[in-house]
């Protein structure tokens, strides 16, 4: 099928038993390169972005860098400056980009620009460092051309922010980013105030088999002034291999940090595991260290490797990820 687009539902373990369920995600056959996958249904407008460089012969760089910049346009929930603050009112975004040759770069804690993921890749290009964090990057930002936004907080974070400030409890709720309201950049609002950020992270391949990775984020919503995630550092949220493949990350990155997580998926995949069993084995690295705490988890795994191959798995059941290609 040409130009295909496709959905899945990802259901993985169930923790604390290790019990594998079948899943969509199960042997799926090498797609025709190029390629693009990224998390969550919210992938697909990302993947079609995408997949205007890639249908051209462009790079898998480029096109990541084109979908995370789609979402970040959008006014929703998980990504952008459309995001719900941090518990002190204030919308903080992490991002990271990776190519073929291992040349990264990311930003934490930054505010007030649009397109982090774009700030990411001057500092890939443009700098000896890989990351640059806070007043820092936004210096960087505007010093290379990005313009300062406003401050205002969207409708819907207004709306969330002020039920949080009710309680001020801090309780995230697992896969709460798949129970939308009025489609699918609606905020992730329930009337306790709980709600989830989400992450959105892709993966590409491009014609001649180059690989490239990109993750944008607001962060979970209400955390800590300052807190950063698993969304902007290389080997954790995004990690890319051009001999092995490439594999992000969605939902408590915290734990993702612990076990180096997507270089860990690599690292699987280059010992001959399929993206699939790769994600697996991430997956119960996890909730092996600690059972009790995995049954209020959610992380999940995406991949992709050097023959087009695609997989995914997660803790709790509701993970979900979006494919592009020509197959």
């Amino acid at each position: 099928m040409i130009n295909r687009r496709k959905f899945l539902h990802f259901s993985a373990l169930a923790a604390p038993l290790l019990t594998a369920k079948k899943t969509f995600a199960s042997n799926f056959d090498a797609a025709t390169r190029p390629i693009v996958v990224s998390t969550w249904d919210s992938g697909m407008p990302v993947n079609a972005a995408a997949w205007e460089i890639l249908s051209t012969k462009g790079t898998a760089l480029d096109a990541v860098e084109a979908g995370a910049m789609h979402i970040e346009n959008e006014i929703n929930c998980c990504v952008g400056l459309g995001g719900y603050p941090d518990r002190d009112g204030i919308v903080t975004l992490d991002s990271c980009i990776m190519d073929h040759k291992a040349n990264c770069g990311a930003v934490a804690g930054i505010e007030r620009i649009k397109h982090p993921v774009s700030v990411a890749r001057k500092v890939m290009e443009k700098t000896p460092h890989v990351i640059l964090v806070g007043a820092g990057a936004q210096q960087f930002a505007v010093e290379n051309g990005f313009t300062l936004e406003s401050t205002d907080l969207s409708e819907s974070a207004k709306k969330a922010y002020a039920e949080w400030l009710k309680k001020s409890e801090y309780k995230p709720v697992i896969n709460i980013e798949n129970k939308k309201q009025n489609g699918p950049f609606a905020p992730n609002f329930f009337d306790d105030g709980t709600l989830n950020h989400d992450t959105m992270g892709l993966v590409a391949m491009d014609i001649t088999g180059n690989l490239s990775g990109a993750v944008t984020t607001s962060g979970m919503a209400f955390k800590l002034h300052g807190r950063v995630g698993d969304s902007p550092i290389i080997g954790a949220g995004l990690f890319v291999d051009n001999e092995a493949g490439a594999a992000t990350s969605s939902g408590t990155g915290e734990e993702v940090i612990r076990i180096c997580g997507t270089h860990l998926v690599v690292e699987f995949m280059r010992q001959g595991y399929s993206p699939e069993l790769a994600c697996k084995k991430a997956v119960e690295r996890i909730v092996n260290r600690d059972k009790v705490k995995a049954k209020t988890l959610q992380v999940g795994f995406l991949a992709l490797n050097k023959k087009g191959e695609y997989g995914a798995y997660a803790i709790q059941k509701g993970f979900e990820f979006s494919v592009k290609s020509e197959k």
